[in-house]
C-alpha cells in the first residue's frame, strides 16, 4: 500500500458577518456573456410581453435597432455574480433599493460586477446574524456601467448557520 500525501486545502466559502468592513470593494470573479436564449427565457418565465425583448423585427424599428435584454435578467445576473463574495452565507435577502439602469444591455454583451460595503451592523432581532448593505455595479465588456443598486441582506455570523456539506471519504480514509 502506498502512502498518500493528499491534504485537503480549503477553498473559498464566502464571508460571514465579521468579515465585512465598510469601504471594502469586492470585484466579483466571474463574467457572463448574455445570450439570446437567456433573454428569451427570462421574458417567457416572467410573462414579460414587451416585444422589445423578443421580437427582432419590432426592436429593429426602435432607436436601439435590436432587442434589449430584460432588465430583471440584468438585476438577477449581477446579483448572482455577487453571491460568492457577499451572500454565500445569507440568512435572508432584505431588499434592493435605488436600482438604476444607466445603459442598455444587449444580447452578446458580457457583464462583470463589483460591490462596495456601505454598512454593516449586528442584527437586533437575530443575534446569530448581521445586516450588511452593499452598492453593486454591473458593467459590460467596454467598462460601461449598465446597472447599479443597493442590496441589504442578513448574513450569518461565524459558527452559525447551516453546516457545510461533508466531503466524501477518500480511499486513504477507508484503508485502501
Amino acid at each position: 500500500m502506498t502512502q498518500s500525501n493528499e491534504q485537503l486545502v480549503p477553498g473559498w466559502d464566502g464571508r460571514y458577518f465579521e468579515d465585512f468592513t465598510v469601504g471594502d470593494v469586492y470585484r466579483h470573479p466571474l463574467g457572463r456573456t448574455v445570450t439570446s436564449t437567456d433573454n428569451i427565457w427570462m421574458t417567457l418565465l416572467t410573462q414579460n410581453t414587451a416585444p422589445l425583448h423578443f421580437d427582432a423585427h419590432y426592436a429593429a424599428q426602435t432607436s436601439w435597432g435590436r432587442p434589449l435584454v430584460d432588465s430583471t435578467f440584468t438585476l438577477a445576473l449581477v446579483t448572482g455574480q455577487s453571491v460568492t463574495d457577499v451572500s454565500q452565507h445569507v440568512f435572508a435577502n432584505l431588499g434592493w433599493d435605488e436600482v438604476r439602469l444607466p445603459a442598455p444591455v444587449f444580447e452578446g454583451d458580457t457583464l462583470y460586477s463589483q460591490s462596495t460595503v456601505i454598512t454593516a451592523r449586528p442584527s437586533r432581532s437575530h443575534p446569530e446574524a448581521g445586516i450588511v448593505t452593499v452598492r453593486t455595479i454591473g458593467y459590460n465588456q467596454d467598462g460601461v456601467v449598465v446597472i447599479s443598486f443597493l442590496r441589504s441582506l442578513m448574513v450569518f455570523r461565524q459558527g452559525h448557520g447551516p453546516a457545510p456539506v461533508p466531503a466524501p471519504r477518500t480511499e486513504a480514509q477507508d484503508g485502501r
